[in-house]
């Protein structure tokens, strides 16, 4: 039987509950990163950020040398002083800034042990870490005891020591935990985020995951993540330890290099039409991607790529098309519902990942001016050439008000968000087919709509905190917080709807994305026995180290929308101006 006319055809249900789905919507969310929510109830991470291209060349990221044979050294991890949250120099009399070197958040043959690595960037010492209140929140919760910290020492928490001196026998450094909750509190595989909290704007929020581009060496593999450098809320600022186990309580750990050729672009199969992948050298050598492999994990195949009607020989900073059906050793079926993809060389972390939405269209990777990339939707398909535009769907972010002024009473107190429905057409925020069933989603707050909910044409939501944060409440005395309250203090129009999340915005760094649900298939995986694809509307990874934007973390200020063409990657689609709630 035709493979390609069987996936194809009929209901996802029917034709596709055999397949081993990529995203369980209970209980991982499939990226726009995993879903990063920091300070949330769980979530993801990062982003539709790819490990290739950290300073606008893709070809010197990863610390890759563009020589696909120096994928076979590592590379070395930060050095204290590197900073996580920041790109300006640090006071070394300042107070302490924080960062994440190591995580180890899904340990080999399925063992528990799980543990975080922290030190502090720069700043001060800390003589008691109390009195700076260093804690851990967000995926997991652990208050540090009343010892010192100096620069330059890098210290573990974990859930379980026990089992961590059992597995790390010859480890000098110093120990702590276990966490709240201890072996029954683990790290979620599909990703989250770990916040590393002070006293002060020194705190630093660190994202992880198992789905691209998270490299899949740390996924269960025996490796942990280091990081590598820059945002620690985004994935091409991480790498999978050169070290099996990792290198716990050291620091400036080796990391292995990704590979120099990426999966740039892809289009799916449609009716008769062949699916085809575009890859991308990022060197500066070219490079024979013949015997590579792409991974296709919903379908569980893994293909070789073979010379066929286009040579396979990729030159420096060059494409190539690779068809479907005479490329590769069988033929390459990419469904519309997407899935996860992966490119491996013949060395040991060699990759590059892609997580391809759903849609008819092609998705792929672009670079930001920040030297980082993003995946998504594409406004066209550009085989051969650099990608267009990621592709804006109907309901865009508009406002997102993430850093409350917590230390000016006139100022507002809460974050929120807005949505906006950009079309002529009102939109339910539901998929209603039987084969479907279930609300859009907001990744980053967990909140999915519900069937009543319609986005008018051209209107707005309100999205705020189901509750308000206890310190806050405390200080402006408010003991009825929601929805009606805002909308009477805020003046927020009739027309505008209030809806609540449950999670929290990161102060520091969190991609935000806006998610139509697709199709549902089978999957054994789920808790539900589903799994859900999503077609991409818009997402943004806002971050308080884009320079032109500082207002907005914590004095007074938000984010607003002044790019609406493309996805909001980019520092330029916002600018910071005095908060406007549901206006």
């Amino acid at each position: 039987m035709n493979m390609k006319k069987w996936l194809l055809t009929g209901t996802c249900v029917a034709l596709l509950g055999a397949l081993s789905a990529c995203t369980d919507d209970e209980s991982k969310s499939n990226p726009v990163t995993p879903e990063v929510s920091s300070d949330s109830n769980g979530g993801s991470s990062g982003g539709i950020v790819d490990p290739q291209g950290s300073d606008g060349n893709p070809a010197n990221s990863g610390n890759s040398s563009g020589d696909p044979a120096a994928s076979s050294s590592s590379s070395v991890g930060p050095t204290p002083g590197d900073s996580s949250s920041s790109e300006e120099p640090i006071d070394p009399t300042g107070e302490p800034q924080m960062g994440c070197s190591e995580i180890m958040y899904n340990a080999a043959d399925g063992s528990a042990l799980e543990w975080i690595e922290i030190y502090i960037v720069g700043g001060m010492d800390m003589d008691n870490m109390q009195n700076f209140d260093l804690h851990l929140s967000g995926a997991v919760d652990y208050i540090f005891p009343g010892e010192p910290l100096k620069k330059g020492e890098y210290i573990v928490v974990t859930n379980d020591p026990t089992e961590f001196m059992a597995t790390y026998p010859t480890f000098a450094g110093r120990l702590f935990g276990p966490w709240d909750g201890g072996t029954q509190v683990k790290l979620a595989n599909e990703g989250d985020v770990v916040n590393v909290k002070v006293s002060g704007e020194g705190d630093v929020s660190c994202a992880f995951g198992n789905e691209p581009p998270w490299p899949s060496l740390a996924d269960g593999k025996g490796r942990t993540l280091v990081h590598v450098s820059g945002n620690a809320a985004q994935p091409n600022s991480w790498a999978a330890s050169k070290l099996d186990k990792g290198n716990p309580g050291v620091g400036n750990d080796e990391w292995v290099t990704p590979a120099a050729v990426r999966i740039n672009e892809i289009m799916p199969t449609i009716g008769e039409d062949n699916a085809w992948i575009e890859l991308y050298n990022t060197g500066d050598k070219e490079v024979d991607v013949a015997g590579w492999t792409i991974e296709v994990k919903r379908r569980k195949q893994t293909l070789t790529i073979k010379s066929g009607t286009v040579s396979t020989v990729i030159p420096a900073k060059g494409y190539v098309k690779l068809d479907a059906v005479d490329n590769f050793s069988e033929e390459l079926v990419v469904s519309p519902q997407g899935g996860e993809f992966y490119l491996r060389g013949s060395l040991e972390g060699e990759e590059s990942s892609i997580w391809v939405p759903a849609g008819t269209g092609t998705s792929g990777v672009i670079d930001l001016s920040d030297g980082s990339t993003a995946q998504g939707p594409l406004a066209s398909a550009t085989p051969g050439e650099k990608n267009s535009a990621l592709k804006m769907g109907s309901v865009y972010i508009n406002e997102i008000h993430y850093h409350p002024n917590e230390s000016d009473p006139g100022a507002i107190p809460f974050e929120f968000m807005e949505l906006v429905n950009g079309t002529d057409k009102a939109i339910t925020l539901y998929n209603t087919n039987t084969d479907v069933q279930k609300g859009w989603k907001i990744e980053g707050i967990n909140l999915e709509f519900g069937s009543t909910t319609v986005l008018p044409a051209k209107g707005m939501i309100l999205l705020i905190p189901a509750e308000l944060d206890p310190m806050v409440a405390s200080n402006l005395g408010i003991t009825n917080w929601g929805p009606d309250l805002v909308r009477s203090t805020y003046s927020i129009p009739e027309a505008v709807q209030i809806v609540t999340y449950s999670g929290k915005l990161s102060n520091r760094s969190e991609t935000i994305a806006v998610k139509e649900p697709f199709a549902k298939v089978e999957s054994k995986s789920a808790p539900n026995g589903f799994a859900y694809f999503y077609i991409w509307h818009d997402a943004t990874l806002y971050s308080d180290r884009w320079p032109a934007l500082k207002e907005a973390d914590g004095l007074g200020f938000s984010l607003q929308r002044v790019d609406t063409k493309t996805m909001g990657y980019e520092a330029s689609a916002w600018k910071a101006a005095e908060p406007t709630p549901g206006k």
